[in-house]
Protein backbone atom coordinates (compact mmCIF):
# COMPACT_ATOMS: atom_id res chain seq x y z
CA UNK A 1 0.00 0.00 0.00
CA UNK A 2 1.33 3.49 -0.72
CA UNK A 3 1.87 6.00 2.23
CA UNK A 4 0.80 9.56 1.94
CA UNK A 5 4.82 10.75 2.07
CA UNK A 6 5.53 8.46 -0.76
CA UNK A 7 2.46 9.33 -2.65
CA UNK A 8 3.59 13.23 -2.05
CA UNK A 9 6.87 12.26 -3.07
CA UNK A 10 6.38 10.80 -6.34
CA UNK A 11 3.86 13.99 -6.95
CA UNK A 12 6.67 16.09 -6.34
CA UNK A 13 9.26 13.88 -8.35
CA UNK A 14 6.73 14.24 -11.38
CA UNK A 15 6.26 17.91 -11.11
CA UNK A 16 10.32 18.57 -11.33
CA UNK A 17 10.34 15.71 -14.30
CA UNK A 18 7.97 17.70 -16.33
CA UNK A 19 9.69 21.18 -15.56
CA UNK A 20 13.11 19.45 -16.87
CA UNK A 21 11.54 18.76 -20.07
CA UNK A 22 9.88 22.28 -20.40
CA UNK A 23 13.38 23.83 -19.66
CA UNK A 24 15.54 26.16 -21.75
CA UNK A 25 19.18 25.38 -22.58
CA UNK A 26 21.10 25.74 -18.73
CA UNK A 27 24.29 27.61 -18.77
CA UNK A 28 27.14 27.88 -17.08
CA UNK A 29 26.98 31.38 -15.44
CA UNK A 30 29.79 33.25 -16.63
CA UNK A 31 29.75 35.55 -13.50
CA UNK A 32 30.17 32.32 -10.96
CA UNK A 33 32.49 32.67 -8.58
CA UNK A 34 34.50 29.22 -8.75
CA UNK A 35 38.09 27.88 -10.36
CA UNK A 36 38.29 24.59 -11.64
CA UNK A 37 40.71 22.89 -9.76
CA UNK A 38 43.44 20.79 -11.24
CA UNK A 39 42.24 17.01 -11.37
CA UNK A 40 43.66 14.55 -9.76
CA UNK A 41 41.15 11.79 -11.56
CA UNK A 42 40.07 11.06 -15.08
CA UNK A 43 37.51 8.40 -14.50
CA UNK A 44 35.34 8.10 -11.09
CA UNK A 45 33.94 4.97 -10.39
CA UNK A 46 30.82 4.54 -8.05
CA UNK A 47 29.97 1.08 -6.33
CA UNK A 48 26.70 1.69 -4.97
CA UNK A 49 25.84 -0.50 -2.07
CA UNK A 50 21.86 -0.31 -2.56
CA UNK A 51 19.51 -0.49 0.26
CA UNK A 52 21.72 0.74 3.36
CA UNK A 53 24.81 -1.18 3.90
CA UNK A 54 25.76 -1.23 7.45
CA UNK A 55 29.11 -0.05 8.87
CA UNK A 56 29.51 -2.08 11.47
CA UNK A 57 28.53 -5.33 9.42
CA UNK A 58 31.29 -3.59 6.77
CA UNK A 59 34.13 -1.33 7.35
CA UNK A 60 33.78 0.07 10.40
CA UNK A 61 33.37 -3.12 12.76
CA UNK A 62 32.50 -3.12 16.66
CA UNK A 63 32.30 -5.12 19.56
CA UNK A 64 31.12 -8.54 17.98
CA UNK A 65 28.41 -10.59 19.84
CA UNK A 66 27.72 -14.24 18.34
CA UNK A 67 24.15 -15.47 18.00
CA UNK A 68 22.85 -16.33 21.13
CA UNK A 69 19.08 -16.78 22.33
CA UNK A 70 17.71 -14.32 24.60
CA UNK A 71 20.71 -12.00 23.99
CA UNK A 72 19.77 -8.16 24.88
CA UNK A 73 19.48 -6.55 21.40
CA UNK A 74 21.13 -3.75 23.25
CA UNK A 75 24.29 -5.13 23.17
CA UNK A 76 24.66 -6.48 19.79
CA UNK A 77 26.44 -3.54 17.85
CA UNK A 78 28.34 -6.34 14.83
CA UNK A 79 27.48 -9.89 14.41
CA UNK A 80 30.93 -10.83 12.65
CA UNK A 81 34.20 -10.86 14.12
CA UNK A 82 37.08 -8.01 13.04
CA UNK A 83 39.74 -8.99 11.20
CA UNK A 84 42.86 -7.50 10.29
CA UNK A 85 43.69 -5.78 7.15
CA UNK A 86 46.81 -4.43 4.79
CA UNK A 87 46.66 -1.48 6.72
CA UNK A 88 48.27 -1.68 10.20
CA UNK A 89 46.13 -1.21 13.09
CA UNK A 90 42.82 -1.02 10.95
CA UNK A 91 40.43 -3.82 10.78
CA UNK A 92 37.13 -4.60 9.15
CA UNK A 93 34.88 -7.14 9.10
CA UNK A 94 34.86 -10.68 8.37
CA UNK A 95 33.57 -11.66 4.94
CA UNK A 96 35.96 -8.81 3.33
CA UNK A 97 38.88 -10.63 3.48
CA UNK A 98 40.06 -10.05 -0.19
CA UNK A 99 39.33 -6.62 0.19
CA UNK A 100 40.90 -6.46 3.54
CA UNK A 101 44.14 -7.30 1.20
CA UNK A 102 44.02 -4.15 -0.49
CA UNK A 103 43.28 -1.31 2.10
CA UNK A 104 46.50 -0.36 2.17
CA UNK A 105 45.70 1.09 -1.10
CA UNK A 106 42.66 2.72 0.48
CA UNK A 107 41.10 5.85 1.92
CA UNK A 108 38.52 5.05 4.75
CA UNK A 109 36.37 7.42 5.63
CA UNK A 110 34.47 6.34 8.92
CA UNK A 111 32.34 9.59 9.89
CA UNK A 112 30.24 10.04 6.90
CA UNK A 113 26.62 11.11 7.88
CA UNK A 114 23.18 11.98 6.47
CA UNK A 115 20.38 14.33 7.21
CA UNK A 116 17.18 12.93 9.23
CA UNK A 117 14.84 13.68 6.27
CA UNK A 118 11.82 12.69 8.85
CA UNK A 119 10.30 9.66 7.09
CA UNK A 120 13.54 7.42 6.18
CA UNK A 121 12.67 6.28 2.89
CA UNK A 122 15.34 4.65 0.87
CA UNK A 123 14.42 6.55 -2.11
CA UNK A 124 14.58 10.20 -0.54
CA UNK A 125 17.95 9.28 0.57
CA UNK A 126 19.17 7.81 -2.76
CA UNK A 127 17.34 10.76 -4.46
CA UNK A 128 19.88 12.89 -1.96
CA UNK A 129 23.02 10.90 -2.29
CA UNK A 130 23.37 10.98 -5.89
CA UNK A 131 22.67 14.54 -6.95
CA UNK A 132 23.45 16.41 -3.22
CA UNK A 133 19.84 17.54 -3.29
CA UNK A 134 17.26 16.71 -0.76
CA UNK A 135 13.89 16.00 -2.56
CA UNK A 136 11.61 17.46 -3.46
CA UNK A 137 13.06 20.15 -5.93
CA UNK A 138 11.02 21.99 -8.22
CA UNK A 139 13.92 21.40 -11.06
CA UNK A 140 15.24 17.44 -11.49
CA UNK A 141 17.79 17.89 -10.26
CA UNK A 142 20.83 15.97 -12.56
CA UNK A 143 22.82 12.69 -10.94
CA UNK A 144 26.48 13.14 -9.90
CA UNK A 145 27.64 11.26 -13.14
CA UNK A 146 25.59 14.01 -14.99
CA UNK A 147 27.31 16.56 -13.63
CA UNK A 148 30.50 15.31 -14.69
CA UNK A 149 29.32 13.94 -18.12
CA UNK A 150 28.33 18.13 -18.78
CA UNK A 151 31.18 19.79 -17.04
CA UNK A 152 33.93 17.59 -18.47
CA UNK A 153 32.36 15.99 -21.69
CA UNK A 154 33.31 12.71 -22.87
CA UNK A 155 36.64 11.06 -22.41
CA UNK A 156 36.45 9.09 -25.48
CA UNK A 157 34.13 11.14 -28.38
CA UNK A 158 32.39 7.72 -29.07
CA UNK A 159 31.64 6.11 -25.36
CA UNK A 160 28.66 7.28 -23.42
CA UNK A 161 29.97 9.31 -20.49
CA UNK A 162 27.88 8.36 -18.00
CA UNK A 163 27.47 4.59 -17.74
CA UNK A 164 24.72 3.26 -15.14
CA UNK A 165 25.46 -0.58 -14.40
CA UNK A 166 23.48 -3.20 -12.95
CA UNK A 167 19.79 -1.23 -11.57
CA UNK A 168 16.95 -2.06 -13.49
CA UNK A 169 14.32 0.85 -13.82
CA UNK A 170 11.36 -1.15 -15.13
CA UNK A 171 9.47 -4.17 -12.99
CA UNK A 172 11.21 -3.81 -9.51
CA UNK A 173 9.80 -1.52 -6.39
CA UNK A 174 10.03 1.97 -6.28
CA UNK A 175 11.03 2.37 -10.22
CA UNK A 176 9.45 5.99 -10.49
CA UNK A 177 11.77 7.02 -7.71
CA UNK A 178 15.02 5.16 -9.14
CA UNK A 179 14.44 6.76 -12.53
CA UNK A 180 13.89 10.65 -10.67
CA UNK A 181 17.85 10.84 -9.91
CA UNK A 182 18.94 8.46 -12.23
CA UNK A 183 18.95 10.99 -14.92
CA UNK A 184 20.72 13.94 -15.97
CA UNK A 185 17.71 16.52 -15.05
CA UNK A 186 17.86 19.58 -16.55
CA UNK A 187 21.01 19.33 -18.32
CA UNK A 188 18.83 16.98 -20.85
CA UNK A 189 18.96 13.56 -22.44
CA UNK A 190 22.96 13.67 -23.59
CA UNK A 191 24.08 13.79 -20.51
CA UNK A 192 22.31 11.04 -18.71
CA UNK A 193 22.97 7.83 -18.14
CA UNK A 194 23.88 4.66 -20.62
CA UNK A 195 21.47 2.23 -18.63
CA UNK A 196 22.35 -1.18 -18.71
CA UNK A 197 20.80 -3.35 -15.84
CA UNK A 198 22.91 -6.70 -17.05
CA UNK A 199 26.08 -6.64 -17.39
CA UNK A 200 25.93 -10.02 -19.41
CA UNK A 201 23.47 -8.40 -22.33
CA UNK A 202 25.74 -4.84 -22.41
CA UNK A 203 26.86 -6.69 -25.81
CA UNK A 204 23.39 -6.36 -27.08
CA UNK A 205 22.86 -2.98 -26.50
CA UNK A 206 25.34 -1.55 -28.61
CA UNK A 207 24.10 -3.94 -31.52
CA UNK A 208 21.32 -3.07 -34.01
CA UNK A 209 17.70 -4.82 -32.98
CA UNK A 210 18.28 -8.27 -33.72
CA UNK A 211 17.18 -8.36 -37.38
CA UNK A 212 17.87 -4.78 -38.29
CA UNK A 213 21.37 -4.22 -39.55
CA UNK A 214 23.02 -0.75 -39.12
CA UNK A 215 21.90 0.58 -42.21
CA UNK A 216 18.12 0.25 -41.36
CA UNK A 217 19.15 1.38 -37.66
CA UNK A 218 20.70 4.55 -39.35
CA UNK A 219 17.80 4.85 -41.62
CA UNK A 220 15.71 4.65 -38.86
CA UNK A 221 17.38 7.52 -37.00
CA UNK A 222 17.30 9.85 -39.49
CA UNK A 223 13.52 9.19 -39.98
CA UNK A 224 13.26 10.00 -35.69
CA UNK A 225 15.12 12.85 -36.85
CA UNK A 226 12.85 13.86 -39.50
CA UNK A 227 9.64 13.44 -37.72
CA UNK A 228 10.91 15.58 -34.78
CA UNK A 229 11.84 18.88 -37.02
CA UNK A 230 8.73 18.10 -38.90
CA UNK A 231 6.15 17.83 -35.20
CA UNK A 232 7.94 19.69 -32.28
CA UNK A 233 6.22 18.41 -29.28
CA UNK A 234 6.90 21.79 -27.97
CA UNK A 235 3.55 21.60 -25.10
CA UNK A 236 5.48 18.78 -23.85
CA UNK A 237 9.16 19.34 -24.34
CA UNK A 238 11.50 22.63 -24.92
CA UNK A 239 13.53 23.36 -28.24
CA UNK A 240 17.00 22.75 -26.18
CA UNK A 241 15.22 19.37 -24.39
CA UNK A 242 14.19 18.04 -28.01
CA UNK A 243 17.70 18.90 -29.32
CA UNK A 244 19.34 17.42 -26.52
CA UNK A 245 17.27 13.77 -27.18
CA UNK A 246 18.42 14.30 -31.06
CA UNK A 247 21.98 14.46 -29.74
CA UNK A 248 21.83 11.42 -27.35
CA UNK A 249 20.62 9.16 -30.07
CA UNK A 250 23.34 10.44 -32.51
CA UNK A 251 25.79 9.49 -30.01
CA UNK A 252 24.27 6.44 -29.65
CA UNK A 253 24.20 5.81 -33.13
CA UNK A 254 27.97 6.78 -33.54
CA UNK A 255 28.57 4.09 -30.77
CA UNK A 256 27.23 1.56 -32.81
CA UNK A 257 29.18 1.95 -35.78
CA UNK A 258 32.77 2.09 -33.57
CA UNK A 259 34.98 -1.06 -32.69
CA UNK A 260 34.61 0.55 -28.83
CA UNK A 261 32.26 -1.26 -28.30
CA UNK A 262 33.71 -4.34 -28.53
CA UNK A 263 34.66 -3.20 -24.72
CA UNK A 264 30.66 -3.87 -23.68
CA UNK A 265 30.81 -8.09 -24.58
CA UNK A 266 32.83 -9.36 -21.66
CA UNK A 267 33.36 -12.44 -23.90
CA UNK A 268 36.17 -10.83 -24.62
CA UNK A 269 37.91 -11.43 -21.30
CA UNK A 270 39.81 -14.52 -20.55
CA UNK A 271 38.17 -17.27 -18.88
CA UNK A 272 40.46 -16.57 -15.37
CA UNK A 273 39.87 -13.01 -15.48
CA UNK A 274 35.77 -13.60 -15.62
CA UNK A 275 36.85 -16.25 -12.82
CA UNK A 276 38.55 -13.74 -10.35
CA UNK A 277 35.48 -11.14 -10.78
CA UNK A 278 32.51 -13.91 -10.19
CA UNK A 279 29.37 -15.27 -12.09
CA UNK A 280 26.88 -12.93 -10.43
CA UNK A 281 26.02 -9.75 -11.52
CA UNK A 282 27.63 -7.60 -8.91
CA UNK A 283 31.21 -9.21 -10.09
CA UNK A 284 30.25 -8.85 -13.76
CA UNK A 285 29.67 -5.07 -13.70
CA UNK A 286 32.56 -4.42 -11.90
CA UNK A 287 34.53 -6.03 -14.92
CA UNK A 288 32.87 -4.37 -17.05
CA UNK A 289 33.15 -1.08 -15.43
CA UNK A 290 37.29 -1.69 -16.05
CA UNK A 291 36.65 -2.54 -19.26
CA UNK A 292 34.56 0.77 -19.86
CA UNK A 293 36.81 2.75 -18.05
CA UNK A 294 39.82 1.41 -20.02
CA UNK A 295 37.76 2.27 -23.12
CA UNK A 296 37.34 6.30 -21.92
CA UNK A 297 34.09 6.37 -20.24
CA UNK A 298 34.03 9.26 -17.48
CA UNK A 299 31.73 8.05 -14.69
CA UNK A 300 30.51 4.38 -14.40
CA UNK A 301 28.09 3.57 -11.36
CA UNK A 302 27.62 -0.19 -10.34
CA UNK A 303 24.95 -0.81 -7.72
CA UNK A 304 23.78 -4.52 -6.02
CA UNK A 305 20.86 -2.96 -7.14
CA UNK A 306 18.20 -1.47 -5.09
CA UNK A 307 14.95 -3.69 -4.71
CA UNK A 308 12.87 -3.05 -1.66
CA UNK A 309 13.96 -5.58 1.24
CA UNK A 310 16.63 -7.25 -1.03
CA UNK A 311 20.03 -7.50 -0.71
CA UNK A 312 21.49 -4.96 1.31
CA UNK A 313 17.69 -3.86 2.85
CA UNK A 314 18.07 -6.13 5.31
CA UNK A 315 15.22 -5.97 7.78
CA UNK A 316 15.04 -9.53 8.77
CA UNK A 317 17.71 -11.98 8.47
CA UNK A 318 20.38 -9.39 8.35
CA UNK A 319 23.47 -11.28 9.32
CA UNK A 320 22.45 -14.12 6.49
CA UNK A 321 21.80 -11.31 4.08
CA UNK A 322 24.97 -9.69 4.96
CA UNK A 323 27.01 -12.76 5.22
CA UNK A 324 25.51 -13.35 1.52
CA UNK A 325 26.10 -9.69 -0.01
CA UNK A 326 29.56 -9.93 1.11
CA UNK A 327 30.60 -12.67 -0.77
CA UNK A 328 29.10 -10.99 -3.82
CA UNK A 329 31.15 -7.62 -3.54
CA UNK A 330 34.59 -9.12 -1.90
CA UNK A 331 36.61 -10.77 -4.56
CA UNK A 332 35.14 -8.22 -7.50
CA UNK A 333 36.15 -4.78 -5.78
CA UNK A 334 39.85 -6.25 -4.49
CA UNK A 335 40.08 -7.28 -8.62
CA UNK A 336 39.08 -3.76 -9.97
CA UNK A 337 41.48 -2.09 -7.51
CA UNK A 338 44.30 -4.67 -8.64
CA UNK A 339 43.50 -4.65 -12.31
CA UNK A 340 43.25 -0.97 -12.37
CA UNK A 341 46.53 -0.74 -10.70
CA UNK A 342 48.23 -3.30 -12.58
CA UNK A 343 47.08 -1.61 -15.86
CA UNK A 344 48.86 1.87 -14.48
CA UNK A 345 45.20 3.05 -14.34
CA UNK A 346 44.52 2.96 -10.93
CA UNK A 347 46.12 6.54 -10.02
CA UNK A 348 44.07 8.67 -12.19
CA UNK A 349 40.93 6.14 -11.84
CA UNK A 350 38.82 7.44 -8.55
CA UNK A 351 36.79 4.59 -7.27
CA UNK A 352 34.21 5.19 -4.15
CA UNK A 353 32.42 2.43 -2.15
CA UNK A 354 29.03 3.87 -0.77
CA UNK A 355 25.55 3.77 0.57
CA UNK A 356 22.54 5.66 1.69
CA UNK A 357 23.08 4.89 5.24
CA UNK A 358 24.22 2.62 7.69
CA UNK A 359 21.99 0.50 9.92
CA UNK A 360 21.24 -0.04 13.47
CA UNK A 361 19.86 -2.86 15.49
CA UNK A 362 18.39 -0.12 18.15
CA UNK A 363 17.66 2.98 16.40
CA UNK A 364 15.72 4.66 13.72
CA UNK A 365 17.71 7.56 11.79
CA UNK A 366 19.40 9.07 14.76
CA UNK A 367 19.14 9.38 19.01
CA UNK A 368 15.83 11.37 19.35
CA UNK A 369 14.81 10.90 15.37
CA UNK A 370 11.14 10.38 15.73
CA UNK A 371 11.02 8.41 12.02
CA UNK A 372 9.06 5.58 11.76
CA UNK A 373 10.56 2.21 12.97
CA UNK A 374 10.67 0.35 10.13
CA UNK A 375 12.48 -2.99 11.20
CA UNK A 376 10.48 -6.43 12.08
CA UNK A 377 12.62 -7.02 14.63
CA UNK A 378 10.61 -5.92 17.47
CA UNK A 379 11.83 -7.76 20.97
CA UNK A 380 14.28 -6.70 23.66
CA UNK A 381 15.65 -9.97 23.42
CA UNK A 382 17.08 -12.02 20.72
CA UNK A 383 14.60 -14.76 20.07
CA UNK A 384 15.17 -16.64 16.63
CA UNK A 385 18.27 -16.43 14.23
CA UNK A 386 16.02 -13.81 11.87
CA UNK A 387 16.54 -11.01 13.69
CA UNK A 388 20.25 -11.31 14.41
CA UNK A 389 22.00 -8.51 11.79
CA UNK A 390 21.70 -4.90 11.89
CA UNK A 391 17.65 -3.48 10.72
CA UNK A 392 16.98 -0.37 11.47
CA UNK A 393 18.12 2.60 8.93
CA UNK A 394 20.76 4.75 10.86
CA UNK A 395 22.18 8.26 9.76
CA UNK A 396 24.47 9.27 12.46
CA UNK A 397 27.26 7.54 10.93
CA UNK A 398 28.58 5.49 7.82
CA UNK A 399 31.98 4.45 5.94
CA UNK A 400 32.94 5.40 2.64
CA UNK A 401 35.95 3.90 0.95
CA UNK A 402 37.60 5.47 -1.49
CA UNK A 403 40.63 4.02 -4.18
CA UNK A 404 43.22 6.11 -6.43
CA UNK A 405 42.11 9.24 -7.87
CA UNK A 406 44.71 11.42 -5.97
CA UNK A 407 43.42 10.04 -2.63
CA UNK A 408 45.38 8.67 -0.03
CA UNK A 409 46.94 5.30 0.11
CA UNK A 410 46.38 3.98 3.44
CA UNK A 411 44.62 6.59 5.60
CA UNK A 412 41.26 6.47 7.83
CA UNK A 413 39.84 9.76 7.85
CA UNK A 414 36.96 10.25 11.05
CA UNK A 415 35.54 7.84 13.69
CA UNK A 416 32.59 6.72 15.52
CA UNK A 417 31.60 6.10 18.89
CA UNK A 418 32.58 2.46 20.12
CA UNK A 419 29.24 2.10 21.99
CA UNK A 420 26.22 2.87 20.91
CA UNK A 421 24.82 5.25 19.49
CA UNK A 422 27.43 4.72 17.07
CA UNK A 423 27.58 7.62 16.05
CA UNK A 424 30.83 10.23 14.16
CA UNK A 425 31.83 11.57 16.65
CA UNK A 426 35.32 12.80 14.68
CA UNK A 427 35.88 14.93 11.38
CA UNK A 428 31.86 14.42 10.27
CA UNK A 429 31.60 14.23 6.20
CA UNK A 430 28.23 15.05 5.07
CA UNK A 431 26.70 14.12 1.45
CA UNK A 432 27.52 17.98 0.10
CA UNK A 433 31.39 18.17 1.21
CA UNK A 434 31.73 14.18 -0.15
CA UNK A 435 30.47 15.41 -3.10
CA UNK A 436 32.89 18.25 -3.08
CA UNK A 437 35.63 16.15 -2.73
CA UNK A 438 34.69 13.85 -5.54
CA UNK A 439 34.23 16.91 -7.72
CA UNK A 440 37.56 18.38 -6.77
CA UNK A 441 39.32 14.97 -7.80
CA UNK A 442 37.75 15.37 -11.17
CA UNK A 443 38.53 18.67 -11.72
CA UNK A 444 34.96 20.22 -11.35
CA UNK A 445 34.76 23.10 -8.67
CA UNK A 446 32.27 22.32 -6.40
CA UNK A 447 31.07 25.59 -6.87
CA UNK A 448 30.27 25.37 -10.64
CA UNK A 449 27.36 26.92 -10.89
CA UNK A 450 24.61 26.85 -13.56
CA UNK A 451 21.54 28.78 -14.65
CA UNK A 452 18.53 27.44 -14.88
CA UNK A 453 14.55 29.34 -15.62
CA UNK A 454 16.93 32.47 -14.68
CA UNK A 455 17.84 30.55 -11.19
CA UNK A 456 21.48 29.54 -9.92
CA UNK A 457 21.78 25.91 -9.52
CA UNK A 458 25.36 24.55 -7.95
CA UNK A 459 27.16 21.48 -8.13
CA UNK A 460 26.84 21.12 -3.87
CA UNK A 461 24.21 22.83 -2.19
CA UNK A 462 24.29 26.39 -3.08
CA UNK A 463 27.72 25.74 -3.65
CA UNK A 464 28.56 25.32 0.07
CA UNK A 465 30.68 21.90 -0.52
CA UNK A 466 34.12 21.91 0.95
CA UNK A 467 36.82 19.25 -0.76
CA UNK A 468 37.86 16.88 2.58
CA UNK A 469 41.91 18.64 2.11
CA UNK A 470 43.05 16.07 4.17
CA UNK A 471 42.38 12.93 2.08
CA UNK A 472 44.20 14.30 -0.80
CA UNK A 473 47.78 12.42 -1.57
CA UNK A 474 49.71 15.91 -1.73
Amino acid sequence: METPNRRQFLKALSASSLAALMSGAPRMSAAGNFVHPAATADCCILLWMAGGMAAPETFDPKGYQPFEKGLPVENILSTFPAIDTALDGVQISAGLEEIAKVMDRATLIRSHVQPDLGNILHSRHQYHWHTGYVPPQTVAAPHIGAWMARVLGPRNPVMPAFINIGQRLEGVGESEELKAFTTAGFFGAEYGPFNLPDPDDAARSVRPPEGMDAGRFANRYRLYQRLVDANPQREFMSDYQQESMLRSLENAHRLLGSPDREAFDLTGEPEAVQDAYGKHRFGRGCLLARRLAETGARFIEVTTEYVPFLHWDTHEKGHETAARMKQEIDRPIATLIRELEERGMLDRTLVVIASEFSRDMMIEGVPGSDARDQSRAKSDTLEEMTHYGLHRHFTGGSSVVMFGGGMKKGHVHGATADERPLVAIEDPVTITDLHATIFTAMGISPKTEFDIEKRPFYATEDGRGEAIDSVFDT
